[in-house]
């Protein structure tokens, strides 16, 4: 009997390890399967995206160093940076709110400010004293989608109401992670349906409109005119964007190649280098819940034709240098009437530091000049 259990042994031992084996190269395959088959859609995905052509060619300097206030702001950042690095989760996120909201502090407008909150609408009116009740903008803030509102971009919005002697309506749309993106998506169409009707008075006619953003509110608002576009609404006038993100499908070299030049986005995004962009690609979809090719996340990836004439503005140190680049070129070549102007070593939409700045002053002038010429144009063709 006792080699009967040795050998009832030796077979049961044989049969566990084999099956304990087999279901390890199985738990192993599947793990695999499930671990490289998004990486594998994800770089035929990436392969597919067709953007190599673009942004190829020299950017035009226009100042050879920056100014002295330029290089106050860069160090406001970093000490801002350093105080950042202590904190997480959601206390590291109220601080990015109220930092972004406090610059507003202190700041002298000749504009007013009026908030609306109507019909699933909000924000406010910034009504410079030139403004005439047909002459409106719509206006949307950036902040990585997660952060910013009217209040922390009143000396863009106060600047541009002067310029357009209009009235800028700078929509307060719906931040994630509290919404999903597609909410502050629906926002701001529906603020532009909104303000077609609308002006700070009620119901007035519309004279010249112009829509502008900067980073992620860029990002809304290339998204949003082609939009109007598609639905044949009434077209703006002008567009305008600082700093524009166009495409969450991450190719443009610049993300990486600007990472150490960007004084703003380069310490936030700095330890994202380490991960690998497909990575990447899928955790953008899952925060969004829209495809990272989605043109409404990705305007690039859109069809650029029968746009209005835009005027885009960036840094060539930022990190999003390649999206308005790859942007413009795109849609010059779709018939679009689209200008890009770039600014060496400037910190990520220095617009937002007037009158300070002397490089935001610049830009601020190249805005008036394209919006003259949009009127120009207009009235000849009207």
């Amino acid at each position: 009997m006792a080699w009967f259990f040795a050998v009832s042994f030796i077979v049961w031992f044989i049969a566990i390890s084999f099956t304990a084996w087999f279901f390890a190269i199985s738990f192993m395959a599947w793990f695999f399967v499930i671990l490289l088959l998004p990486l594998a859609i994800a770089v035929w995905y990436l392969r597919r995206v067709g953007l190599d052509d673009l942004s190829g060619r020299e950017l035009p300097a226009t100042l050879d160093q920056p100014s002295d206030a330029h290089q106050q702001v860069v160090a406001s950042l970093r000490e801002y940076s350093a105080q950042q690095g202590k904190l997480y989760g959601k206390a590291k996120l109220q601080a990015m709110r109220d930092f972004l909201d406090s610059m507003a502090d202190g700041r002298e407008f000749s504009s007013t400010f009026t908030p609306v909150d109507v019909d699933g609408v909000r924000g406010e009116w910034v009504e410079a004293p030139a403004a005439a009740p047909g002459r409106r903008m719509l206006y949307i803030h950036g902040g990585a989608w997660v952060a910013g509102s009217p209040r922390s971009h009143r000396a863009i919005t106060n600047k541009l109401a002067n310029l357009a002697r209009a009235s800028v309506f700078s929509v307060d749309y719906r931040l994630m992670p509290e919404h999903r993106y597609l909410d502050a998506v629906a926002d701001c169409r529906r603020a532009y349906q909104w303000i077609l009707e609308n002006g700070p008075a009620g119901p007035a006619a519309l004279d010249l409109l112009v829509v502008g953003g900067d980073s992620a509110g860029g990002s809304l608002t290339l998204s949003l005119v082609a939009w109007v576009r598609d639905q044949h609404m009434r077209n703006p006038d002008a567009v305008v964007a600082f700093s524009p993100s166009t495409d969450f499908t991450l190719t443009s070299p610049s993300l990486r190649g600007n990472l150490i030049t960007d004084p703003m986005l380069g310490p936030a995004f700095g330890k994202l280098k380490r991960v690998p962009v497909q990575f990447l690609w899928w955790a953008t979809g899952l925060a969004l819940r829209v495809m990272p090719s989605n043109p409404v996340a990705s305007p690039l990836h859109g069809d650029l034709a029968g746009l209005p004439p835009m005027l885009i503005q960036a840094s060539e140190a930022e990190m999003l240098l390649d999206d308005s680049q790859r942007y413009v070129e795109k849609a010059q070549a779709a018939g679009s009437p689209a200008v890009l102007q770039t600014w060496p070593h400037m910190v990520h939409v220095w617009q937002l530091f007037t009158p300070e700045m002397p490089e935001a002053e610049q830009a601020y002038q190249r805005i008036g000049e394209f919006l003259d010429n949009v009127e120009q144009v207009k009235s000849t063709t009207s």
